[in-house]
């Protein structure tokens, strides 16, 4: 699995976010203009992350979005998760690591797989906002 733009750009837009004050709320235009994403694909992304819960929207003129809980508190793991829709590497397994495969239980390989996949789970769940500002 490769990571789409969906999530570097993401990333980068929930960091610009995580910058602001506290319950500051950023218009999506700004953001585009300052991390250089179009702006119809970062209402893409952030539709996304509102599905998600990790970013809160105010509408009229003065709204925008905001994170939805601290910085601290929101991992990548979830970030990835919301804009990816799971952390599937490979084909024959699914995201909580069990086999989706007819050879399940004769394959040697899924052992392997099943373990570099949680490891990246992992990492990314012991990751929070903060460690990327």
């Amino acid at each position: 699995m490769k990571f789409s733009t969906r999530t570097t750009y993401g990333l980068r837009a929930i960091v610009y976010l995580a910058k602001q004050k506290p319950g500051e709320l950023t218009s999506l235009a700004q953001i585009a203009a300052q991390e250089k994403i179009s702006l119809k694909y970062l209402e893409n992304i952030f539709g996304l992350l509102k599905k998600g819960k990790l970013v809160r929207a105010v509408k009229g003129p003065a709204g925008g979005y905001a994170l939805a809980k601290p910085a601290p508190s929101l991992t990548v793991y979830e970030l990835v998760v919301a804009l990816e829709k799971d952390i599937a590497l490979f084909r024959c397994l699914r995201p909580d690591g069990r086999t989706n495969c007819r050879l399940s239980g004769q394959c040697a390989a899924t052992k392997v797989l099943a373990r570099v996949q949680a490891a990246l789970a992992a990492a990314l769940k012991t990751m929070s906002l903060r460690d990327l500002l």
